[in-house]
């Protein structure tokens, strides 16, 4: 039987036959069906996996026609930041960074980020990012956004004003873990409010919120509200939210959004929680495992960002990088697996972007 080169979910290389990689495509599949309780792929869907995974070329692309809009989560940090931080070690200045982006590597959008890539840090700083922002857009003619996780965790002990949530609970303190947490949301939607309001007054085109919800469902609610505020502010603004998994942890368990609970909610219910917060782009995510194939993770996410697309009233751009959108997680990913899971992503799940 055929051996075909393929990987697995933390990158090593391995051979599997075909029988092997169709009965891990109907695995992953399986597992989103279960999970969000949602349809599954067609046999000529599945299929057409296969031929993907299993394609000789060592780079592949979508058919001509099929291209969709690329945006870039990080910034300048790419190039940038150091191999600590997934970078190239590259010394240059921002405005290089995002020029070079521009018009050497046919970027369709960029952005400015701060070193930490977090709501928190930049608040202090904040006259400085406007300054560089307003500099930046006199040079660039993609469009140009801001970028920053809402990073919850930076509000909590030692880091920030509120207890520590999990501490909190080991201590069987459930209401002041909960107290904390809501405190928390509260400020964040404050500081994005603070932030967006004035970037955007500087000349951005949009704002990008990379890793909505990473510290759980406060964190959500915190950046949803947020959202909405800075939606208020600037209704014209390019608003993307992108999330850091494919469910939201409950690490609250009753906080809500508009009246409803976002604990637990996966890709096709996140959306609509985003729309409703009034972003105009959701930033689809689904974690890789790294015990499993490239054609489970695969499979498992393209199951999971079809339905998505489906039910979104929003464009959905699909989180394309190390450890999501089935992609390795490992910290340089293979790019016979990046394109593999970018192709699958944009000719199965239909998504609007990556």
């Amino acid at each position: 039987m055929i051996e075909y080169y393929t990987r697995r979910g933390d990158g090593k290389r391995v051979t599997m036959n075909k029988q092997e990689i169709m009965a891990d495509l109907q695995e992953g599949m399986a597992d989103a069906c279960d999970m969000g309780t949602i349809p599954a792929l067609d046999a000529n869907e599945l299929e057409k996996l296969f031929e993907i995974i299993t394609d000789k070329n060592r780079v592949v692309g979508v058919e001509p026609g099929k291209e969709v809009v690329l945006t870039y989560d990080i910034g300048q940090l790419d190039f940038t930041g150091d191999n600590g931080n997934s970078g190239n070690g590259v010394d240059m200045g921002r405005l290089e960074a995002a020029l070079l982006h521009e018009r050497a590597l046919g970027a369709d959008t960029f952005e400015l980020a701060h070193a930490d890539y977090s709501i928190k840090p930049v608040k202090p700083v904040i006259s400085n990012e406007m300054h560089a922002m307003e500099e930046i857009q006199n040079e660039i003619i993609a469009p140009y956004f801001y970028g920053a996780m809402p990073n919850m965790g930076l509000y909590f002990a030692p880091d920030g004003p509120y207890g520590n949530p999990a501490d909190l609970m080991r201590e069987y303190k459930i209401e002041e873990s909960m107290a904390a947490s809501e405190a928390a949301a509260e400020h964040l939607a404050r500081d994005i409010e603070f932030v967006g309001t004035r970037i955007m007054a500087a000349g951005a085109d949009g704002f990008d919120f990379d890793t909505t919800a990473s510290a759980g469902d406060a964190d959500c609610v915190g950046t949803l509200n947020g959202v909405k505020a800075l939606r208020k502010a600037c209704p014209n603004a390019y608003i993307n939210v992108g999330m850091a998994g494919e469910s939201v942890m409950g690490i609250h368990g009753m906080i809500e959004f508009e009246g409803d609970i976002v604990a637990g909610l996966y890709p096709h219910q996140q959306c609509k929680m985003a729309q409703k917060a009034g972003a105009n782009v959701f930033g689809a995510v689904v974690n890789t495992n790294t015990s499993r194939s490239l054609a489970w993770n695969l499979a498992r996410s393209v199951t999971f960002t079809k339905e998505c697309v489906k039910q979104s009233h929003i464009p959905v751009h699909a989180n394309m990088g190390m450890g999501v959108g089935g992609i390795p997680m490992c910290e340089t990913a293979p790019i016979d697996a990046v394109t593999r899971c970018n192709k699958a992503m944009v000719e199965i799940a239909h998504v609007d972007g990556i």
